[in-house]
């Protein structure tokens, strides 16, 4: 399966765009009422936990964590939360990663979700979310709200 790849640039400098990707506050607003639970010490839990199925603790993603350099790189393994598989469906693993460079007074931003085992189902609605929750996290860090994307 293809790699699927994003590059944002951000009116904001890397430490702000870090913000709204790993705190309670920027991730509540980028995704839809969930935030950013875990330690970020290499090889620990890392979910997405908010409104969902399963109610207000409902995990929609969940992984480890592979890479943490702050202000610069955010990579962990993916795997859908309980809610969005069938019982027999497999767990399909994938990668994440989100790499922040500096651009004169801007942020680019390059998300990249990589390494989908053949047949995942959840290949064709990442690649369709992640241009909204991308869209929000421009503008979360340089308005300060989300849009209304219904």
């Amino acid at each position: 399966m293809k790699d699927l790849k994003y590059v944002f640039y951000i009116g904001g400098t890397p430490e702000e765009v870090w913000r709204a990707l790993i705190s309670s506050e920027g991730t509540k607003q980028i995704y839809y009422g969930s935030v950013i639970r875990s330690t970020f010490q290499l090889g620990d839990l890392l979910e997405y936990v908010g409104p969902g199925a399963d109610g207000d603790e409902t995990v929609h993603v969940y992984g480890n964590v592979l890479e943490y350099i702050p202000n610069q790189v955010l990579r962990f393994t993916h795997f859908a939360g309980k809610s969005y598989t069938k019982d027999d469906i497999q767990d399909y693993e994938s990668r994440i990663s989100y790499l922040l460079d500096p651009v004169g007074s801007c942020t680019k931003l390059t998300l990249i979700h990589d390494q989908w085992q053949e047949g995942d189902p959840h290949y064709e609605n990442s690649n369709a979310a992640w241009w909204m929750i991308l869209s929000n996290t421009k503008s979360f860090v340089e308005i300060g709200k989300t849009l209304n994307l219904g």
